[in-house]
């Protein structure tokens, strides 16, 4: 028996999201293999792809919300397949600076058609992808 029906799993937008975020995740899995990359590495490559700009670690993680920790292995495996370079800023040696290579900017041309092949499989009946994508965006902007 619950006597607190608002501590059921099933009532919690929480767990809703994370279920939710889990299978958009897998469902990137295949098509990311065929590039080579992790979910975060594309995030990171998305970034840098955007203004084709080297950006320095700290704007990195300030744009994804990820922290410095997880965001320096990911770059360090990006660097080993030859997407990025890592090198320190001649103005301040404490930043890394973290820019495309050709290979980098190739791979743009390949991953061009992934958010394609993933909005046919977020054709829900009743589901306004557009709709749903402001009000996460404007969810995560209230909690930040």
């Amino acid at each position: 028996m619950n006597d607190h029906p608002q501590l059921a799993l099933d009532n919690q937008l929480c767990f809703s999201l994370y279920r939710a975020s889990r299978a958009v995740t897998r469902a990137y899995q295949p098509l990311l293999q065929n590039l080579g990359l992790t979910y975060p590495q594309y995030l990171t490559m998305l970034v840098l792809w955007e203004d084709d700009q080297p950006h320095s670690l700290q704007e990195i993680t300030q744009r994804l919300g990820l922290d410095s920790g997880t965001l320096t292995p990911v770059c360090r495996r990006l660097e080993q397949a030859g997407l990025v370079t890592r090198d320190r800023d001649p103005a301040d040696e404490r930043k890394l600076i973290i820019a495309l290579t050709d290979r980098g900017r190739d791979l743009r041309r390949e991953a061009a058609d992934i958010p394609g092949q993933l909005e046919r499989l977020y054709r829900v009946p009743g589901l306004d992808a557009a709709a749903l994508k402001q009000a996460l965006d404007l969810l995560s902007g209230s909690l930040d």
